[in-house]
């Protein structure tokens, strides 16, 4: 049988053969640590990390590539920049679309008397930015948000959300965990002072790899969230106060930004255009298939917007009348179609589309989709909604 893989929102598969291979060169070729080594090794390892640093800069529109720090993964990139900026006495501002790796960092600083506000989105995962000026608090300092929904697909409008920050004097925070190397970004005419990022998904490069880009003046308001050692001022026990060293304590993934190095090479290559154009039409085709298979029955329900605007090539549903954590078992055991069943880790998100608790199977596309898997899937579900 056939597998076909539609969670490409969890992570992306399969990689450009350029990732794998880049990766198995370095655990094989060169294998030194950076900033450690005074060897050629070393220093050839260094340009790659450097190099991925100028390719993230120029794909999000950083102003200085050293303004980059490199974690494990969103998550942790999300943490740091939460809890190193956010005080007791601070409020911050959020939305009801948030994956918990924004929800659960904000619940745990509320402990610890940091205060936050939940914008309600629609129940097609839409923002008002008007909805923002109603949370305004004297002692708001900051807003946090995804770039689109990991549930729906929904793209909330950071553009002007950015600029409703600037106006207001607080500083934006911002998940690109669904859109980046999808969707254009640039932090500069965004706004954005603080973008984390992942590089197992629209990246395509492999799990374990992850950072953020921040806003010079931003970087000394920001209290670490780990340290230990850098490579650097070796003779002093303080935290270094520059970037990267600031934030990258310890060893580094090197074998991952190694296949993130190829993979950025690899987008900048084929254009994130052309990568979103094709993500895009295979929804397109999907959403037209669903269409067609409930005919006005109402057995199927679609989450977040009806038609391509402002969303991402994912698609969620449920089977109404069906059990989805059944069908999500029959579409792998019978027909070999992997997707992604359940709430997502993003509860608050479900609450605002109306499908806590039940949750929602998520079928997501990526590059290596053809319309083939599109119209098998299609078939899939109406064989397993007529049984």
């Amino acid at each position: 049988m056939t597998s076909i893989y539609f969670d490409n929102a969890s992570t992306t598969f399969p990689k450009p053969q350029a990732v794998p291979d880049a990766m198995y060169r370095y655990m094989t070729e060169a294998g030194s640590n950076i900033n450690r080594g005074s060897y050629h090794r070393a220093y050839h390892v260094e340009e790659i990390v450097y190099e991925t640093r100028e390719l993230l800069n120029a794909l999000f529109g950083g102003k200085d590539c050293k303004n980059i720090a490199f974690t494990k993964n969103i998550t942790e990139s999300l943490n740091i920049l939460l809890k190193g900026f956010l005080k007791p006495g601070d409020h911050v501002i959020t939305s009801s679309m948030e994956h918990n790796a924004v929800m659960r960092p904000l619940v745990q600083l509320a402990k610890d008397g940091v205060t936050f506000t939940r914008v309600r989105c629609g129940q097609d995962g839409t923002l008002s930015v008007d909805a923002l000026q109603d949370a305004l608090r004297p002692n708001t300092r900051a807003v946090v948000m995804t770039h689109a929904s990991n549930v729906c697909g929904t793209l909330l409008p950071i553009e002007e959300v950015g600029y409703f920050c600037a106006e207001h004097g607080l500083r934006f925070f911002v998940d690109c965990a669904q859109t980046g190397g999808v969707w254009p970004i640039d932090m500069t005419e965004m706004n954005i002072d603080g973008l984390a990022f992942t590089g197992h998904k629209g990246l395509l490069g492999p799990q374990g790899i992850g950072g953020f880009l921040i806003r010079a003046d931003l970087v000394s308001q920001i209290e670490p969230l780990l340290s230990g050692g850098t490579g650097s001022l070796s003779h002093k026990e303080e935290i270094p106060d520059f970037m990267p060293d600031r934030f990258e304590s310890g060893t580094m993934n090197l074998p991952g930004i190694a296949g993130l190095h190829a993979s950025l090479q690899w987008l900048q290559e084929t254009g994130i255009n052309a990568v979103r154009a094709h993500e895009l039409g295979l929804t397109e085709r999907f959403l037209a298939g669903l269409r067609t298979l409930d005919g006005g029955s109402g057995m199927l329900r679609v989450l977040g917007k009806e038609g391509l605007e402002n969303r991402t090539g994912l698609v969620s549903l449920q089977t109404l009348g069906r059990d989805i954590s059944q069908i999500a078992y029959e579409l792998d055991y019978t027909y070999g179609i992997m997707t992604r069943v359940g709430l997502h880790c993003a509860p608050s998100a479900h609450q605002t589309l109306g499908t806590y608790p039940t949750g929602a199977i998520r079928f997501s596309f990526g590059w290596w989709n053809r319309e083939q898997e599109i119209d098998t899937a299609l078939n899939a579900l109406d064989m397993l909604l007529k049984g």
